[in-house]
């Protein structure tokens, strides 16, 4: 469920980010010459990176998690 959700917003964060990137990379080329407004190399080497942070960000609290009773949980709450 916690592997989910971080799933569910590292798609989210990917895709606004590649956007925005895409958006930022042509309003940048109008300004600077010779740069690319279109790497996918380097976009693929961020959303790898960013996916491994985000696993492991993530796997510690869902091992926890994964580890707790859960009644002992309900009652704490």
């Amino acid at each position: 469920m916690i592997l989910r959700e971080a799933g569910l917003l590292l798609g989210i964060g990917v895709g606004a980010g590649i956007l925005l990137s895409l958006a930022g990379a042509r309003a940048a080329k109008s300004l600077l010459y010779g740069l690319k407004s279109y790497d996918p190399l380097t976009l693929l080497g961020a959303v790898a990176v960013l996916a491994v942070v985000a696993v492991g960000a993530t796997l510690l609290p869902a091992q926890r998690a994964s580890k707790l009773d859960p009644m002992v949980a309900l009652r704490e709450e």
